[in-house]
């Protein structure tokens, strides 16, 4: 819990009472490596903070798991869609290292919404976040070569370099695997 009111309070004014119900309305779990949090079909029902750890999101494109997400501690998750619309999602989510999570219900994200100021702040500013990295992903598959796009992954997230597969890293930048270690011998030298 210390991680994420470290994390909203680094951005965000909070009263005591705010912080108060942030502790009423989350849990927290640690995970184990290689934990499902959510599988194609199922609704996601909560909205996740890493505390500490890694997690894979991905979805099934034509029977190939392609890495969507590569989620790094301090960090929110969620399949959005699904929790939005309590619909099933497209999304699988994994851990990939063993991961301490604090977790927020439907409900009681709602009445987080409901019962707070800091809260509406804290889910715009995320998801605005959230989605002008999509959008910079987008471009960069346009614009950039597979070499100039790992480059990048390597500068802004060194810690996932050390402790995500290659071939997970691959199929986030959207490069082979064996493409991906002819560059990384590129690199090296």
């Amino acid at each position: 819990m210390k991680n994420l009111l470290k994390y909203i309070e680094s951005r965000f004014s909070m009263t005591k009472e705010d912080i108060t119900l942030l502790e009423k309305y989350t849990t927290t779990e640690d995970i184990s490596a290689q934990t499902k949090l959510l599988e194609a079909g199922q609704i996601e029902r909560y909205v996740y903070f890493l505390s500490s750890g890694i997690i894979k999101g991905y979805q099934n494109v034509d029977g190939k798991f392609v890495i969507q997400h590569l989620v790094a501690e301090h960090d929110f998750f969620t399949s959005l869609e699904s929790f939005m619309s309590e619909s099933p999602s497209a999304d699988y989510y994994e851990a990939i290292t063993d991961c301490k999570l604090i977790k927020i219900s439907k409900p009681d994200f709602e009445l987080l919404q409901e019962s707070t100021t800091f809260w509406n702040d804290v889910v715009k500013t995320v998801t605005n976040e959230h989605l002008n990295c999509k959008l910079e992903r987008v471009t960069d598959f346009q614009t950039l070569t597979a070499k100039e796009r790992y480059v990048k992954f390597l500068s802004q997230h060194p810690k996932l370099a050390l402790h995500v597969s290659i071939d997970n890293i691959a199929s986030f930048l959207g490069i082979e695997p064996q493409s991906l270690s002819r560059i990384r011998k590129q690199i090296a030298f």
